[in-house]
């Protein structure tokens, strides 16, 4: 494949072209070596971008190296165009359901899945402004696009269409993210498959779905796809859906993908595929019961895997092995001028993870101690998550097994949203916010939440725990009303509850009873 064609982002339409004249313009020229660059960053993606734009704002000169699309994942194939395609999932699912809601639609009505799609793109090239390459030039970054290879341990080799250059460093930082992952399913590789890199070039509906791994991705997809109207089979090896998640957690959404037509095959086993005149067939098993569908299509969510080929990263002295880009806390490699952020050196494969790694590497590199600031650490991070499903399921900190598998005494509480009003005002009452406190304390050591806004309401736990500050401070705090995040404010409030000892209400008993007879 060339460089042409492995750019092209299908369909070539005005609002692709208009993406790719942002991430990657044809007629870009790469910027003549301005000497030896106080940090060079090798890809664009968030990580990336972030270090990049933020050193050069404090007076660094820094080079920024993209081998493909500026932006990364997150813009081109990951975060964005995937939460455009779940809301327009999200309005045709409410829609269906307006009944209840005592609004009549006429029958006949139907949805127009490239219109959707066109949507996405649409809205995916007007973001794709703010991560542009004339964007970060103007801000005093020299960008270079062309493939990036270590010569040694403090040079870079750049080779792309945009023009040969060779640029030092006193510091570096890998940034390269990572793709998807392929499962070793016989018959795959043949058949053709989807990834979330080809997904989202798809113009017409799949009346057929498989869908293999039920992690974050793969539910997200399951779901919208559902919702639209295809027959999706979800499949995994291990027991349910998010099999790493909140065992009631992934429950409730389990229940809410089967109402929607999901049919879950998990503890699978033996998956085979093979092409046929009508379709993708696979044939698998699942609970001792052995399967036998034809698709359309196959989405493989299975796993990332980091992108460390053609880096040169032997030359430059930096360990590596098949989870990424091996660093310490403060995120140095082997090479001390060598740092890394984002998916290709962190379990954390989420956009805001790789942005806080990036602050901690701008620090680390540009302030080294003793003659600036403190080394910075990512033990140091709070990291909240959410899957962008319906319910959506957010979590920030330890869950219960893991503090006490640290042997923290751990005190559970549990809210469910149908005791929020409005979330039964809103018919979302599916779901609950779960908080773990250490026993002793009010300090909050994680939560869980299950709800439409979880991803929104679980930083306010995470504020929180970056502050070091506890249970008694949501307790103590007015919540707004009639919101969901009330639920927050009720989980706590049983915990202070349960503190409510009868030694001290019989102290109070005695104390009304005296009132009352002066």
């Amino acid at each position: 494949m060339s460089r042409q064609e492995e750019l092209l982002m299908l369909p070539d339409d005005e609002h692709n072209r208009a993406l790719l004249e942002n991430v990657h313009p044809s007629t870009w020229v790469n910027p003549d070596s301005a000497g030896r660059y106080n940090l060079v960053v090798i890809g664009a993606g968030t990580a990336g971008l972030i270090t990049a734009v933020v050193a050069a704002g404090l007076g660094a000169k820094v080079a920024l190296i993209e081998r493909r699309l500026m932006g990364g994942d997150c813009l081109n194939v990951g975060c964005v165009p995937s939460k455009g395609l779940i809301r327009a999932a999200k309005a045709w699912s409410d829609l269906k359901r307006a009944e209840e809601f005592g609004i009549h639609i006429p029958p006949g009505v139907t949805c127009d899945f490239g219109a959707v799609m066109a949507r996405m793109r649409k809205l995916r090239a007007r973001i794709s402004l703010n991560d542009s390459v004339h964007r970060y030039k103007a801000l005093g970054v020299d960008v270079y696009i062309g493939d990036a290879t270590f010569v040694d341990r403090e040079t870079v080799s750049i080779i792309g269409p945009a023009g040969n250059r060779t640029v030092r460093f006193a510091k570096a930082a890998i940034c390269t993210g990572a793709r998807a992952s392929t499962p070793s399913v016989p018959g795959l590789s043949e058949a053709g498959y989807l990834t979330n890199e080809t997904v989202f070039s798809l113009t017409e509906l799949p009346s057929r779905l498989a869908v293999i791994g039920a992690g974050p991705i793969g539910c997200e997809l399951a779901q919208a796809f559902a919702r639209f109207g295809s027959q999706v089979y979800l499949i995994e090896t291990l027991h349910g859906m998010m099999p790493n998640e909140d065992r009631d957690a992934a429950q409730i959404l389990q229940q809410s993908l089967l109402r929607e037509g999901v049919q879950l095959l998990c503890c699978s086993s033996d998956l085979r595929v093979a092409s046929s005149e009508s379709g993708k067939r696979l044939t698998v098993e699942s609970h001792g019961q052995r399967y036998d569908v034809m698709v359309d299509e196959i989405l493989v969510g299975a796993g990332r895997r980091p992108n460390v080929e053609g880096l040169g990263l032997e030359l430059a002295g930096v360990e590596y092995d098949k989870n990424g880009v091996m660093v310490n806390a403060r995120l140095q490699t082997t090479n001390p001028r060598i740092f890394a952020a984002g998916d290709i050196c962190s379990k954390y494969k989420f956009t805001h993870a790789a942005d806080a790694m990036a602050q901690i590497v701008i620090q680390n590199t540009l302030f080294p101690h003793p003659f600036g600031l403190a080394y910075a650490n990512v033990d140091s991070l709070i990291m909240p998550w959410c899957t962008f499903t319906a319910p959506e399921i957010a979590h920030v900190g330890l869950y219960e097994a893991d503090a006490k598998a640290q042997g923290l005494e751990v005190e559970t509480y549990t809210v469910k949203l149908k005791e929020v009003d409005r979330a039964i005002l809103d018919g979302e009452e599916e779901g609950f916010a779960r908080v773990h406190i250490q026993k002793g304390s009010d300090k909050i050591l994680g939560a869980t939440i299950v709800a439409a806004h979880a991803g929104e309401m679980i930083n306010e736990f995470s504020v929180l725990m970056k502050a070091g500050a506890g249970a008694k401070v949501i307790a103590g705090t007015i919540h707004a009303y009639p919101t969901h995040s009330e639920v927050n404010k009720k989980v706590v409030n049983l915990w202070r509850k349960a503190h409510f000892t009868p030694r001290t209400k019989a102290l109070l008993v005695q104390l009304f009873a005296w009132q009352r007879k002066r």
